[in-house]
């Protein structure tokens, strides 16, 4: 293969996200997604849709900052659904990186969820984009 031919092939969102995706449901407290998101290392936690017909929702380490702890609000008194961003918005896996990157900066979004057929397969983040575009150049 030529390297005309290499640098012309996209790189897609299923080759750099994060295929490990923490769910959490949306009464979880704060205080236990804080715990879960300090085990997991992980800034991101989605919220399970709470019928066939909902949306997934996204909580950033961001908005705890921003939604509780700025506003001196009981970590245990605030559940997951109060603070979380829905309908989060999402990706499917077969998107090109570059139009990735573009649809998230545009968005002012560090990163979403990857969806296949309505299904959380993997989170996509600016920082994995960027991390791997040296290899899209």
């Amino acid at each position: 293969m030529s390297n005309n031919t290499q640098k012309n092939t996209p790189t897609f969102v299923k080759d750099v996200m994060w295929k490990q995706v923490d769910v959490v449901d949306g009464k979880t407290t704060v205080e236990q997604a804080l715990a879960d998101m300090k085990f997991k290392k992980t800034k991101v936690l989605l919220v399970e849709k709470s019928h066939d017909y909902d949306e997934y929702g996204v909580v950033l380490i961001a908005d705890i900052a921003s939604k509780v702890i700025a506003k001196d609000r009981a970590l245990d008194r605030v559940n997951i659904y109060e603070i979380m961003n829905k309908p989060a918005m999402s990706v499917h896996p077969d998107m090109d990186i570059r139009y990735c990157a573009e649809l998230l900066t545009h968005f002012n979004l560090s990163r979403c969820p990857v969806l296949d057929n309505g299904k959380v397969v993997g989170v996509i983040s600016l920082t994995s984009i960027v991390f791997h575009g040296s290899r899209v150049v």
